[in-house]
């Protein structure tokens, strides 16, 4: 199967430059068949990073990119909390760099309207859009984004697809609670690989609306892999899992750019 793998750091790999780092991240993911990677958040990152920060983590993924730009897809990392350097850094690394989509982290909650101009860029640059979420028993990171903040900004977007980042982490909630937002698109990536998860998403939102990501270095590619390689679904579902959707989803700006998928 061909497998495109929705969500990937800098961080947690070996290597001390942003080149060896992808570099590192290439070598694991040949070994388990992954052909494309996306990749977001530079070498070292904060949960509430200042204006400048956001443009080195971006500087740290373009160096990769430049090095390893037939393997990995770019995502701009951007913040709420500083819109205008966002919406610059849009500029920058999308409009006029090699980068295909948008990372939102934590720092300022996605259902505060604040996020709403670079919402509306992205979608005017054809650019995938993605949503760190959690619903923690701990408490969230102050800043940090529930699948419910996410329907609130997705249902002021509702032509606009948008990718629910960890599927909220305890996943059973974030599947049944972005069920009815028909443009919000589920992510595997990053919970323990616990048997029945992609079970519950085919079944509760259809195999159209889940990506298959990692997480890593944060987490290992063999055991997300292993909740779709395992899952008791077809292949045919598998298949739209690990690559087809967030193809499609990317195919726009791919041939805008062209970039040969």
């Amino acid at each position: 199967m061909r497998i495109w793998d929705l969500h990937c750091h800098l961080s947690g790999v070996a290597g001390l430059t942003p080149e060896e780092r992808l570099g590192s991240l290439i070598k694991y993911a040949d070994r388990v068949g992954i052909e494309r990677l996306c990749v977001y958040m530079g070498m070292k990152w904060a949960q509430d990073p200042s204006a400048d920060d956001l443009g080195k983590q971006n500087d740290d993924v373009l160096r990769a990119l430049e090095k390893h730009k037939d393997r990995a897809f770019g995502f701009v990392y951007l913040s709420a909390k500083h819109v205008e350097r966002s919406l610059s850094e849009l500029e920058r690394c999308v409009t006029n760099g090699p980068m295909v989509g948008v990372k939102l982290w934590v720092a300022q909650r996605c259902n505060d309207p604040m996020i709403d101009p670079i919402i509306k860029r992205a979608a005017e640059l054809k650019a995938v859009i993605f949503q760190h979420t959690w619903f923690k028993t701990t408490a969230n990171y102050a800043g940090e984004s529930t699948p419910d903040d996410l329907v609130a900004l997705a249902k002021r977007f509702p032509e606009v697809p948008i990718i629910c980042g960890h599927t909220g982490g305890t996943w059973e909630l974030g599947i049944r609670a972005i069920r009815e937002q028909k443009n919000l698109f589920a992510d595997l990536a990053g919970s323990d690989p616990t048997w029945g998860i992609t079970e519950m998403a085919v079944r509760e939102l259809g195999a159209d609306r889940i990506i298959y990501g990692s997480d890593s270095g944060g987490r290992s590619f063999a055991s997300q892999l292993a909740k779709v390689h395992g899952a008791q679904i077809s292949d045919a579902d598998k298949q739209k899992i690990f690559c087809d959707n967030l193809r499609n989803m990317m195919l726009p700006i791919l041939k805008a750019k062209g970039i040969q998928a």
